[in-house]
């Protein structure tokens, strides 16, 4: 029972992360992000305290770029939540939507 109740609390601590950064806050996507045509699969907390949420495509024009809240953000990806405390300046990546985040340093 003892290791139930410890399970419970850590799976609780998991589900309960919240990113500091206000819902409001903007941050940096894609149109096929947005328009769910893409998975996010890099995000990037960058030396300026600023968020970006991109998919796989590799040729991304200044005209796919678009800004959006944070909180839309987790509507459309809910594993951002694990991503919560990324530091800054560190970046996460995963290969599909099923794949777990790999954190990558930045050096």
């Amino acid at each position: 029972m003892a290791q139930l109740l410890n399970l419970i609390s850590c799976l609780s601590k998991i589900v309960m992360k919240e990113f500091k950064t206000p819902l409001n806050t903007a941050v940096f996507t894609t149109k096929y992000v947005i328009e769910n045509l893409s998975t996010i699969v890099y995000v990037s907390h960058d030396d300026e305290d600023e968020w970006q949420f991109q998919g796989s495509e590799n040729d991304v024009l200044d005209i796919d770029i678009r800004i959006v809240g944070l909180g839309e953000i987790i509507k459309l990806d809910n594993t951002l939540l694990e991503l919560a405390e990324l530091p800054v300046g560190f970046e996460a990546i995963r290969k599909s939507g099923r794949d777990p985040w790999q954190i990558v340093s930045p050096n």
